[in-house]
Formats: structure tokens, sequence, C-alpha cells
């Protein structure tokens, strides 16, 4: 960041890119509010205290956070059944609750999150981005397919000859000069939804402080907490990815939370970072540093409050053009293409597919990915719980007989341990060689314990050899204690 305040280029960037994310995120904020039940300013405050707070408190330079449909989506019958002063108390408890998650190292967990999942994620944001432009561009006339051909052509060709200012700036300003000198009857983005001109203050909810109110908003700042943070933590790892940069999850999760709460106070309906806003900043804007985040909720208040009659003359064509480019050039076709499909392993496709079909289904990015993780889990589990072999030989006398394990041991591929061993057959002294395993759980070992005594009912010796370290101190712990 300090670079970037010490070179008028970077600067140039940063604080340009924040202006073209503020007008990208302005019919976004809206559409959110009409979803979750509340005024249109509420979103629109919301993405600004949301994009200024975060950009100083989170772990992700670069990052946009605002008003987001996943949030909108939770706490839409809260509004409907309860009010405003309810929705308030829910976001300020969603925000503590985010702060205690991060503490507790709820970040770390992201490493668990399979490729597969990641990519059905990014393609998945990248459909609905492009579903949620074809209300701005089909049916609206002749007028408005030329000004999204024209649009589209600008944001693909521009960047190949300068990159001196942001191609989706340029695209705006010049449709909506082209709009306006010729006088086209096109969607504007007033059209939209009625724009502030006013600042927010502070509020506390008028709700009160009782253990039915708190029984009532508890399940759904529960859920606001955990879809935000996991949108939000989903999607520094993508901007890690892009920028081949390593952020602080956990600090990101404890800004979030600060945010949330900030955003209570000024009335706001709670958020989380935007995947597309962010794509916008980084992909098409090219900023990399906390300014041109901090920028966009500045440039947004400026917009709504200070230039709200100007702003509201943008037309939405040009803003769906910047989302519909955004969308196809994040979309990861190499996952897709036949020859990669033919490569992968039909249970990591199977994982790609379930996570956009359920994301494209629910229009919720949690609940894709949270289905996403957990038929990863399935598949990988049907998988390695036939890793463990066990192979059997005798001694050239044929009094020992003894089996070699190999393979991960643990609650899936030792289940069916016991019945790979010939009790009726074996000689009177059986030996089970675990050098080539691992012992991993208490489902192991009690496996193995069922297995001598089954042995121990025929008068079979059995001895347990070849155990690491690990596994010795768990088997002698846990031997004989399980029922």
């Amino acid at each position: 960041m300090l670079d970037a305040l010490r070179s008028p280029r970077l600067l140039r960037v940063e604080v340009l890119a924040g202006l073209v994310v503020a007008l990208a995120m302005i019919p976004e904020a809206l559409s959110f509010s009409v979803l979750a039940g509340v005024d249109p300013r509420v979103g629109l405050f919301t993405s600004f205290t949301m994009a200024i707070c975060a950009s100083v408190l989170g772990g992700r330079p670069g990052m946009v956070s605002g008003a987001a449909g996943a949030t909108a989506l939770v706490i839409a019958p809260l509004v409907a059944s309860h009010g405003m002063e309810y929705l308030i108390a829910t976001v300020l408890l969603a925000g503590v609750l985010q702060l205690v998650l991060g503490v507790a190292g709820l970040g770390r967990l992201m490493r668990f999150i399979p490729r597969s999942v990641m990519v059905g994620f990014v393609n998945a944001l990248c459909v609905l981005i492009f579903v949620a432009q074809v209300p701005h561009l089909v049916g609206k006339g002749w007028a408005v397919y030329a000004l999204a051909a024209g649009g589209i052509a600008l944001l693909v060709l521009l960047p190949r000859v300068t990159r001196a200012v942001p191609a989706p700036l340029v695209t705006i300003v010049l449709l909506a000069a082209l709009v306006a000198v010729g006088g086209l009857d096109v969607p504007v983005l007033a059209d939209e939804g009625a724009l502030p001109d006013s600042l927010p203050g502070l509020v506390w909810p008028d709700v009160p402080l009782t253990l039915a109110t708190f029984e009532t908003i508890a399940p759904y700042a529960l859920a606001v907490a955990l879809v935000g943070l996991m949108e939000s933590l989903m999607t520094a790892k993508l901007v890690d990815d892009i920028t081949d940069t390593r952020s602080d999850k956990t600090r990101e999760a404890l800004g979030q939370g600060g945010a949330n709460i900030v955003t209570g106070l000024f009335g706001g309906m709670g958020g989380c970072a935007m995947i597309g806003q962010t794509m916008v900043n980084v992909k098409e804007a090219g900023a990399r540093t906390r300014i041109s985040s901090f920028m966009t909720g500045i440039w947004l208040l400026v917009l709504v409050v200070g230039l709200g009659e100007t702003v509201g003359r943008i037309p939405m064509v040009a803003l769906a053009a910047v989302m519909v480019v955004v969308a196809v050039t994040t979309f990861d076709w190499h996952s897709v293409r036949p020859a990669t499909l033919r490569r992968m392993p039909r249970s990591e496709t199977a994982v790609m597919v379930v996570t956009v079909a359920v994301v494209v289904a629910t229009e919720n990015l949690a609940i894709g990915v949270i289905v996403g993780v957990l038929v990863a889990m399935m598949l990988f589990a049907r998988r390695v719980a036939h890793l463990a072999e066990v192979t059997r030989t005798l001694s050239a006398d044929g009094g020992v007989a003894t089996y070699r394990v190999t393979g991960e041991l643990f609650f899936a591929s030792s289940n069916d341990l016991y019945t790979q061993f010939e009790y009726a057959a074996d000689p009177p002294r059986v030996v089970i060689d675990l050098t080539a395993s691992h012992v991993w759980d208490a489902s192991t070992v009690a496996a193995l314990d069922a297995v001598q005594t089954k042995y121990a009912g025929r008068g079979v010796d059995v001895e347990i050899i070849g155990l690491n370290e690990p596994s010795r101190a768990m088997h002698e712990r846990l031997t004989g204690q399980l029922p």
C-alpha cells in the first residue's frame, strides 16, 4: 500500500479501480435490498460501511465487501416477520459471532476445501453473474443490444491498447455519453431504486433485551455469520490464486466481524465479500491494495449522496456489459474442456458439477460449497475405504500365519478388517504385521481387539508387530478399553 501511495501511477490505478467497483456495486446493492425486503438506501449504506471497514480491518488486500445476495437471502424471512429493529440486532450479533469464529481459527479450515469445490464455486459464480445480467440486456430494444455489443468489444480490446485508465470506467462513461447525446430511451440506474440524499446515522436496535429476543435472532445471526465468512474466505482464496499472494484468513474473519458490527450500528443489513465486484477490482481494473477497496466505499458515498441525480442516468446496459465480461473471463474454461474431463478422475468432476448445480439452483454460493465439500468427503471416504490390503502367508512348517496389513487404518478402511482373517484355517500362532500401515483412530483399535478376541476363542495366540510410535501409543492407550 505504501508503494502505491508513493507512485502516482499505481495510486491512479487504485483510485480509479475504486470508482469502477463503486459504479458496479450500486445496482447490486439496490437489488439485494429488494431481495431482503428493506429500503434500497439500507443496501447502499451497508455496502459503504462494509467496504470501508473490511478494507481497513480485513486480511485480504484488494477484496471488496458490501451488501451480498447470500446474506440477503438469510435475513429476508426475519425482516418480513419482525422488521428492521430485529434485523439490526441480528447483524450486530452476527458480527460478534464472526469475531468469535475468527479467534477460534475458522479461517484455517479453508485448507480442507478441495480444488474441485473451488473450481465449481468459481464457475457457479460466473454463471450467476451472467444470468443476473440477462434481464438488463434481453427484450430492451435494439439500442440496448447495440450498446451491449459495443461495450463488450471495448472492454475486450481497450486493455490491449492501454491500461492507463480501466476499461470498465471508459466503457461506462462512453456509453452514458452516447445515451445522453443520442437521447436513447434505455433503462438507467435510477429505474432500479431511489438513491439516498443524506448520510446514515448511528442507531441502536429498539428490541427488548430478553431471552426470547435472543432465541429469535440467534439462528439468523449464526447463519449470517457462517454464510458471510464462508463466502469471504472463499473469495480471499480466489484472489490469493489470481494475485499469487497469501492473505491472513484469521484476520479476514475478524475484519468481517468488525465490519458487520459497524454496519449494524449504522442500521445496515449485514454483508460479506462481493465476489463479482472483487473480480472487477482485481482482474478488470488491476487493483492490488487496500486503497482500491477503501476508495470503493468513499466513491460509493460520493456517487449516491453527492451525485445521485447524475449517477442515476447511467444506462444499465453499461454496467451489465462490465459484469458479462467479468463472468466470461473469470470462468475456468480449462475445467470443462473435453481433454481435461477425460484426464480428471470422475469423482473430481462429479464434485465440481454438483457444486455448480446446487449453487445455480439455490442461488446461494455457501450452500453449494457446503454440499460440494460433503460430496467430496463421501467420495473420498468411499475411495480410501478399500485402500487397506491384507495378505496372508504361512511359515515353512505351517505353524505360524502372518497377516501383513498395508495402508491407512481408520474408521472407513478398518470396518471390514475383522472379516479378512481365516480364523478356522489358521495355526495356533498368528502374527499381524502393521509395519506398512498406520493406526489413526479408536475404530481401528476396536477392530484389532475384535480380531484378537475371535482368535482367543479358538485358543490361538495373536501377536501384533510393526506399530510405529504414534500407532503404538494409541493402541496401548485404548486396547481392551473399548466395548
